[in-house]
């Protein structure tokens, strides 16, 4: 199973959901995480800082990511891409559209996989304070929880 997280510059939301899932398949050779942005703003840049120090917090280290804009060859490398919001849900549909993939990578919400649907985006919390990077934590740690659940069935 091949995952993408995607946000607009990957640099809080998807590098976050990307390393969560890394810690929690880490040796498990038969599913594959990256993530990525709808933008190219940050490409090469590491995760924001705030983000660093939230999953450091938990244990995770993310500083060795790099921001990467998503490409045509993602929809066909990957089983699916999730979104971290509506506008890279519809971002990711025109991209597919505009590369006239057929079938390739499933797209959804990432939030879709959350039992409680009290959200369905993942708010961005780069302007926001260091609170706003926790409560991202908490969505993807648990939404990440799900969607290993459901591949490992």
């Amino acid at each position: 199973m091949r995952i993408l997280f995607v946000c607009l510059g990957n640099i809080c939301r998807s590098p976050m959901a990307h390393g969560l899932m890394r810690h929690k398949v880490a040796g498990l050779d038969n599913i594959h995480n990256d993530s990525a942005g709808t933008s190219s703003w940050h490409e090469s840049e590491p995760p924001d800082p705030r983000a660093i120090k939230t999953l450091k917090d938990f244990g995770i280290d993310i500083s060795d990511l790099r921001s990467r804009p998503v490409i045509e060859d993602d929809f066909k490398r990957f089983d699916i891409i999730y979104a971290m919001d509506e506008s890279n849900l519809e971002n990711l549909l025109k991209m597919k559209s505009k590369y006239q993939i057929e079938g390739g990578a499933q797209i959804k919400l990432i939030l879709s996989e959350l039992d409680s649907h009290e959200l369905t985006s993942v708010p961005d919390p780069y302007f926001g304070g260091d609170q706003g990077f926790y409560l991202v934590h908490d969505l993807l740690d648990r939404t990440t929880d799900n969607i290993l659940q459901s591949i490992l069935k």
